[in-house]
This record gives structure tokens, sequence and C-alpha cells, in this order.
């Protein structure tokens, strides 16, 4: 079992957020769920860097901090799907903007990713 190293820091709403989002994919699940994809798969094919293993481990994050809802058909085999929480769909103008930001200045940030990159 994973025990952490750091010990817990719930002092601030930044380190609350960091908590409910920290996870490379997470912000990526939201954001296509809320597009509409909610099967399994379909967030594979939308994320294909990402293993199957964390996907599974961050949508279960996702979940247990009640940002989105697995709903399991009872058919052969088992059909999944995710939806955004009423909670989770507040989140939604945040990553929006967010992702704007990183549009408005995608060349700079690019050029600095890629500098430390390749130092």
């Amino acid at each position: 079992m994973y025990k952490r190293k750091i010990p817990l820091s719930l002092n601030c709403g930044l380190d609350l957020i960091g908590e409910v989002l920290y996870g490379k994919w997470k912000i990526r699940l939201l954001w296509f769920i809320n597009e509409g994809y909610q099967r399994p798969s379909e967030l594979q094919r939308k994320i294909p860097d990402a293993s199957r293993r964390v996907l599974d481990m961050q949508l279960k994050e996702l979940e247990e901090h009640e940002l989105i809802t697995k709903k399991i058909y009872p058919v052969v085999p088992p059909k999944v799907e995710y939806s955004l929480t009423e909670f989770g769909k507040t989140l939604i103008p945040i990553i929006s903007a967010l992702g704007q930001w990183g549009d408005e200045h995608q060349e700079r940030l690019r050029t600095l990713i890629l500098k430390k990159k390749n130092q």
C-alpha cells in the first residue's frame, strides 16, 4: 500500500485544489468527459499517451472527490460510463480559462519548456 512521504497540507484553497487536481491527466479527463467522451475506451483514445492503469486510477480519484460519477450497466460485457457531477461542472469554466491562457501564451511557454528540456 502506498504511504505518503510528504504530510498532507490542506491549509488553503490552493492546497485543496492541488490535492484534488494533481495528476497529469485529471484536467484532460474532466474536459473530455464534459465534451461527451464517457466510456473508458473513448477516454483512452483521446489520451493515447496515458496508460489504462493510470487513467483508471485518476478516474477513481476524481470519483472519490465527487467530481465525476461512474455508472455501470448490467450487461455482458460490462459497460461503464462517466459523467460530471454538478460539483465537477463548476470546474469547467476554470479549466477553460486555463486552456485559453495556455493558447494565448503557447509560443512563449513551448520555447521555455523546450529550453529547459534541452539543458
